[in-house]
């Protein structure tokens, strides 16, 4: 596999960490400059709770999504492919997991490449040939390679401080300074909002980068987009309950939940028509 970056996408990803950052510094000023000494309290706390996140997260989608780990003899096939591409991609093998759902998605986890799980659910067994299975593997384990779950628990750390603030913030400051508090809330809103668009941003960079990825795995970037399309058509089809209930995975799945007015709000993923697009540029380069 020739594993080669792409400069343009990557220097979007690096402006938009480093407006993340810029916003982060001048948050933190504001909250210790308002707040004085309940900010280390604050800080430890959402550290916390960061960490375990972290550290839990393959555990915490698994069993969002009601999937188990299976093994070799329950899922041969998929054992292989999983296991001859995480080859081709130079990364150990990532444990396999299958969830019991008609809504045909996958997705990845885990806080580094020796402790990734890479799920599908048994709607997406049934809708792909192997072609197409192939691809959305390989895209699940270009997140793994670039590190997507650990990026991405940084890059919304002092969000989460921020709407911490927003929720708590009278608990978290002294009540002698009720003016600095009202100013720390306000600027912690401010913080989230802006922190929420550059995220969601820097997901869609990601994914765009995993598409990229996939294709320099299987060497074959068509085989995804046909799996995008027929993912994408077969979503349509799907009891509008079931996507309700899923839709809270929407950041970690290949294809995102965008049924309705909340599946739009939370937009984690660029639109499937430009993914497409692009892969099919790259299989006309290839070509």
């Amino acid at each position: 596999m020739n594993w080669q970056n792409d400069w343009g996408l990557r220097g979007r990803m690096m402006v938009t960490a480093g407006l993340l950052a810029i916003l982060y510094i001048a948050f933190a000023v504001v909250l210790i400059e308002v707040l004085g000494a309940g900010i280390p309290v604050a800080l430890m706390f959402v550290g916390g709770f960061s960490l375990v996140q972290y550290y839990l997260s393959d555990k915490l989608a698994l069993r969002s999504m009601g999937a188990k780990r299976v093994d070799e003899s329950e899922y041969p096939e998929l054992h292989q492919q999983i296991s001859r591409l995480s080859q081709q991609a130079d990364l150990p093998k990532p444990d396999v997991a299958v969830a019991e759902s008609e809504v045909p998605n996958a997705f990845a986890t885990g806080r580094n490449q020796n402790n990734a799980v890479v799920c599908v659910t048994t709607g997406l067994l049934r809708t792909l040939d192997d072609d197409e299975l192939e691809g959305v593997l390989a895209h699940e384990l270009a997140h793994i390679k670039n590190r997507d779950v650990m990026i991405m628990t940084i890059a919304s750390f002092l969000s989460t401080i921020a709407f911490m603030v927003v929720r708590y913030g009278a608990l978290f400051g002294n009540q002698n300074r009720q003016g600095g508090i009202i100013v720390a809330i306000g600027a912690s809103f401010i913080v989230w909002i802006l922190s929420f668009i550059l995220i969601r941003a820097l997901s869609r960079y990601r994914e765009y980068a995993a598409d990229r990825g996939a294709a320099q795995i299987t060497g074959n970037p068509g085989a995804l987009a046909s799996a995008l399309m027929s993912i994408s058509g077969k979503m349509d089809r799907v009891p509008k309950k079931d996507l309700r209930e899923q839709s809270e995975m929407n950041a970690f799945f290949i294809i995102p939940i965008s049924k309705g007015f909340i599946g739009k709000l939370f937009k984690t993923h660029p639109s499937t028509e430009k993914r497409i697009s692009r892969l099919q540029e790259m299989q006309a380069e290839m070509a």
